[in-house]
């Protein structure tokens, strides 16, 4: 089989040892000190487990992790169509172009504004050309989610390549092709598939011109699923399936004062604002200008009005000094916010993000894999402080470590007596880990998307709810003081 990744490597193996050992745990706690988890995030919390032996389930996971969900994940934007005219829509389309004839749009059964579409693959037949074209990691996990090769992601194309030709499209896994490189790479790479050129390699690479646009048309793919990109741009937005449910979790209501502390590039953001029915306020951080610049441009895009978005680190949004008076603080006053502004607020904490599929190599070092749970309590704590009282905070994560998920709930918990997990809706995903400091109960009120739990003899919309990137959703509110 030409596609050479069996499962997702490391290139500090002290990482797959943390991440094994993490989610291998299955006994009771050891010991626990009162301040070890407070003090070695990350690092005292394996150390007081009992660890059992690698499982089959952990390198099932590494497997699955190099694989696209089969599942391309459509939000209709229910300011502006409804669900059926959307289906209907979006399958003429489809019915249109002829790479795209074999896809059926169906709807989602528990998710009103979410249409599904089945992809396939691999392709265990395919094989590659004489021509090769090697793009970056990101552009080839894109391929594998049904993209066309864009201009910024071609790092090196076979010298002789017209526009015209067919290609075979190489993933550079570890980011050590030199752009522009006119011989053979012959380092760490994987197919994705072919395609045909559409610009020449000297239009890419030597052209006195800024070129931008499509450089190579996938058509035949290692794995088929429907290039979406600018279709019906105003009335669809393409969502991973436990983002579109942070929405739904969250729920928040026309008039409402909604906090995204994390925001860009403003997917979560919107859907907010559609379920609101662009009525209320959502206000949206994030601490890169580039970033809140495209969270506008998906607002202009879809026509939201709600939206107010700062460039602002969250961690300092509350200020603890000032008096909340929700009338001038609503619609005037820019960040910090006084304690108690908002009714609801989402907190889709920056995260080691290994649960994204398809990924196929991961460059991060122990110390920075173990940096993320202290920003997340730092921002949960702001969280906590800015949600009035009867609130709703949601906590999500990207990721499959439980030192980012479960183990942050339970210190949420322990170390905030004024809010308690609340029971989701709708509830796609399975439960939390054990031993990782929540009971039964409260492992059942979370949601963990794992991508290893694909039932086969499942309907598709069930499948659906699987066959997803790795996830972490937990609910919590604010008690009313006595």
């Amino acid at each position: 089989m030409p596609y050479g990744v069996t499962k997702l490597t490391f290139s500090v193996p002290e990482v797959e040892d943390y991440l094994r050992n993490s989610l291998c745990i299955s006994k009771p706690l050891r010991k626990c000190t009162e301040n070890s988890v407070e003090d070695d995030i990350g690092v005292s919390s394996i150390a007081e487990h009992d660890l059992s032996d690698s499982t089959t389930g952990f390198d099932e996971l590494l497997k699955a992790l190099v694989t696209p969900p089969l599942y391309t994940i459509v939000r209709v934007n229910s300011l502006k169509t409804t669900i059926n005219d959307a289906q209907q829509e979006l399958q003429k389309i489809l019915k249109k172009e002829g790479r795209h004839h074999h896809f059926k749009v169906i709807q989602h059964d528990q998710l009103k504004d979410v249409l599904l579409i089945h992809g396939f693959g691999p392709d265990t037949d395919l094989l590659p050309v004489a021509k090769e074209i090697i793009v970056d990691s990101n552009c080839g996990a894109a391929i594998l989610r049904g993209a066309d090769i864009y201009v910024p992601g071609v790092m090196a194309a076979h010298p002789s390549m017209e526009s015209g030709d067919t290609v075979s499209v190489y993933a550079d896994l570890e980011g050590k092709c030199r752009k522009g490189l006119t011989k053979q790479y012959h380092g760490n790479k994987v197919f994705v598939g072919n395609g045909t050129a559409v610009l020449a390699r000297k239009d890419i690479f030597c052209s006195q011109e800024n070129v931008s646009g499509v450089a190579v048309h996938m058509t035949s793919p290692l794995f088929r699923c429907p290039s979406l990109g600018g279709v019906l741009p105003q009335l669809l937005f393409l969502q991973n399936l436990p983002s579109v449910v942070v929405g739904h979790v969250l729920d928040p209501q026309p008039g409402d004062v909604i906090l995204d502390m994390c925001a860009a590039p403003g997917g979560k953001t919107t859907h907010l604002a559609s379920l609101m029915r662009d009525e209320g306020v959502v206000i949206a951080f994030d601490k890169s200008e580039p970033k809140v610049a495209k969270l506008r441009a998906n607002c202009e895009k879809l026509c939201i009005q709600c939206v107010k978005s700062f460039v602002f680190d969250g961690v300092k949004s509350l200020d603890s000094e000032k008096h909340c008076n929700r009338e001038n603080t609503l619609l005037s006053a820019s960040p910090p916010y006084p304690c108690g502004t908002f009714d609801r607020i989402l907190l889709d904490a920056p995260c080691s993000a290994l649960g994204q599929r398809p990924q196929f190599f991961v460059r991060m070092t122990l110390k920075e894999l173990q940096s993320y749970p202290r920003l997340q309590r730092k921002l949960f704590t702001t969280a906590v402080g800015l949600l009035k009282e009867e609130g709703i905070l949601v906590y999500s994560t990207c990721t499959i470590t439980p030192q980012e998920n479960e183990e942050q709930v339970a210190w949420a918990l322990k170390s905030f007596p004024c809010v308690k997990l609340d029971k989701q809706t709708p509830h796609l995903g399975g439960p939390g880990l054990p031993n990782w400091g929540l009971s039964d109960d409260e492992c059942q009120l979370v949601q963990r998307f794992d991508p290893t739990k694909v039932n086969a003899m499942d309907t598709e919309r069930s499948q659906s709810n699987e066959d997803t990137i790795g996830f972490f959703i937990a609910k919590f509110i604010k008690k009313k003081s006595s």
